[in-house]
């Protein structure tokens, strides 16, 4: 398999194939999320002609706004859903071994114990039975099995815990992962075996022969006539694939006909305070009045979620008001020691989930497994489900395009593809010391360069060598160096500063100033592979101080209808 990139040119090529007079795909995805983007690998793997679009980045939906963890749904044991955790476990072992050892890592979490007795004998059973689930399936390998702690073992692991909050502890482990680097490595993959895929292109209507639909007219939004504004292309297809998301009902009413289900969004925000915030060797997990309350180690900082309320608000850009932060504040400082302030917080991030509405009013007991249908022929839904088992989606919704084509397909091969990046992955992280001593660079930096990228650091490296300064950090944001800020432009589709500060690197949220210290610099850098002028480069600048400005003036609104508002008083793109 060759690596892809995703640069500029291949972005106009793979539009060009796309949009080629006389051409039909097999199979066109729309939605560039977790789900989208493992479908196109999925459809690509199995020798398909195969397209991807996304209206905006890859990622810029939910995908990259998750609580950044790959689990088996340990919570979902309580409800005795047994089906839906033995698949999450299965799909947790796949990536954790084989499929992305570089991107998905193992974390640990203490669980709290309030009372004695019966409840350690009962949570104990949970976990037990979590374990018990993961290496029974024969994908438990590489992960320490759950144990359990007295108090004081409890706070010699996190002594940031109040003596009061606890009378003991289990400790279990999971693992977590860079959502939105994530599926861009996935969209790369897929591009690898011959999948076409082009971000910025939105689809703008279907194309029907009767009632069959032959494919989708989309909008290229990185090209725009003055006069004529953005061009229309044509995309055709034997099989479409809407993979949307929580834009699952917007899609469907492009082609005029009654869903056979409906997509309900649940607003989940997160907050990101500095590492030293928390004295703690384990992430933590407590229980709420209404879900669980994750604090996640995230290399030098914590991550603080999630929320779960309905949202029927602006979709691209779900805004998380005051009392959402209060919220998660007050939960957390429940058993901490040293509570959390608000000067505390680097970051605050809302994400939606894609939830199948029907079963219940209340967002958090709504359906979190998936469904594939063909409301028409032609046309593939797949929505609801995980980021754990996007694979699995994938697969069941390439199936159901395969009934509709008039050739033999082979199946599903995906427990067995690497992504790019992790074939010798291993080796690399054996030698990342003398790594370090050919290029230079600290060993740190190596590690760091080798969990983002695998074996495509080897890539980066070629850029520094080319021109040393790039292996330099980002002044206001020192975690990543200029090097990846240029291959995010030349090899994973980055097309706009946001793309950049927010998704290929997450200067949004782990840096006080949210990153707009790190915007000129990032946007020069960007300027030289995209071809932008001093005048987009100053386009770009104020509209991502603006989107910022917007956010934090959202976070100091008292509910979600103000909070909205005042997120959106930023303008969405930024046209070249």
């Amino acid at each position: 398999m060759r690596t892809a990139a995703l640069g500029p040119a291949e972005r106009t090529e793979a539009l060009a194939r796309l949009t080629a007079p006389g051409r039909e795909l097999d199979v066109l995805v729309i939605g560039g999320g977790v789900v989208g983007a493992g479908t196109v690998l999925d459809a690509a793997t199995r020798g398909l002609s195969t397209g991807l679009v996304e209206m905006r980045d890859w990622a810029s939906g939910t995908s990259s706004r998750s609580s950044k963890l790959i689990h088996g749904g340990l919570r979902y044991l309580e409800m005795l859903d047994f089906g839906l955790v033995r698949e999450a476990l299965k799909e947790r072992g796949l990536l954790l071994s084989r499929i992305a050892p570089h991107l998905v890592k193992p974390v640990p979490f203490l669980y709290p114990l309030r009372h004695r007795g019966w409840e350690r004998a009962y949570a104990g059973s949970g976990v037990a039975l979590y374990d018990a689930m993961s290496v029974s399936g024969g994908h438990g390998r590489g992960l320490p099995v759950h144990r359990h702690l007295t108090r004081r073992q409890a706070l010699r692991t996190a002594p940031a815990l109040r003596r009061d909050a606890l009378v003991g502890a289990l400790q279990y482990y999971d693992a977590q992962v860079d959502d939105a680097r994530y599926v861009a490595t996935l969209v790369r993959t897929a591009a690898g075996y011959g999948a076409d895929c082009v971000n910025r292109a939105r689809v703008t209507g279907f194309l029907r022969e009767g009632e069959r639909v032959v494919g989708v007219t989309v909008q290229d939004l990185e090209e725009r006539d003055p006069e004529a504004g953005f061009r229309t292309y044509r995309i055709r297809a034997k099989q479409v694939v809407n993979a949307t998301g929580v834009w699952t009902d917007d899609t469907q009413a492009l082609i005029a006909e009654r869903g056979q289900f409906h997509v309900r969004a649940s607003k989940g925000i997160h907050l990101v305070v500095p590492r030293d915030r928390i004295h703690s060797s384990s992430g933590l997990i407590l229980r709420t009045e209404t879900s669980v309350l994750f604090v996640i180690p995230w290399g030098r900082h914590w991550i603080i979620g999630t929320t779960d309320t309905a949202w029927d608000l602006d979709k691209a850009h779900p805004a998380a008001s005051s009392a959402d932060i209060d919220y998660l504040l007050r939960h957390v400082n429940s058993v901490l020691a040293t509570p959390l302030t608000r000067d505390d917080v680097e970051g605050v991030y809302a994400g939606l989930r894609p939830l199948l509405a029907g079963e219940s009013d209340a967002t958090s007991k709504l359906s979190r497994e998936h469904i594939v249908a063909h409301p028409v022929p032609g046309l593939v839904v797949v929505a609801g489900g995980k980021y754990t088992t996007y694979r699995v989606m994938a697969k069941d919704a390439v199936d159901a395009a395969v009934h509709g084509l008039d050739i033999r397909v082979a199946d599903c091969c995906t427990e067995e593809v690497r992504l790019a990046g992790a074939e010798g992955y291993p080796a690399l992280w054996n030698a990342r010391a003398r790594i370090a001593a050919r290029t230079g660079l600290h060993t740190a930096r190596v590690e760091h360069l080798l969990n983002r990228y695998g074996s495509l650091t080897e890539e980066l490296l070629e850029l520094i060598a080319a021109e040393p300064r790039l292996g330099e950090p980002l002044p206001a944001a020192d975690d990543y160096l200029r090097a990846e800020i240029v291959y995010a432009c030349t090899h994973e589709g980055a097309r706009h500063l946001e793309d950049v500060l927010t998704r290929r690197t997450r200067i949004s949220i782990e840096t006080f100033d949210r990153g707009t210290r790190s915007a000129r610099e990032c946007a020069g850098l960007m300027a030289r592979v995209l071809g932008w002028g001093d005048k987009q480069i100053e386009r770009e600048v104020q509209h991502y101080e603006k989107r910022v400005e917007a956010e934090r003036e959202s976070q100091l609104q008292p509910d979600d209808r103000t909070a909205d508002a005042a997120r959106l008083g930023a303008p969405d793109t930024v046209p070249l």
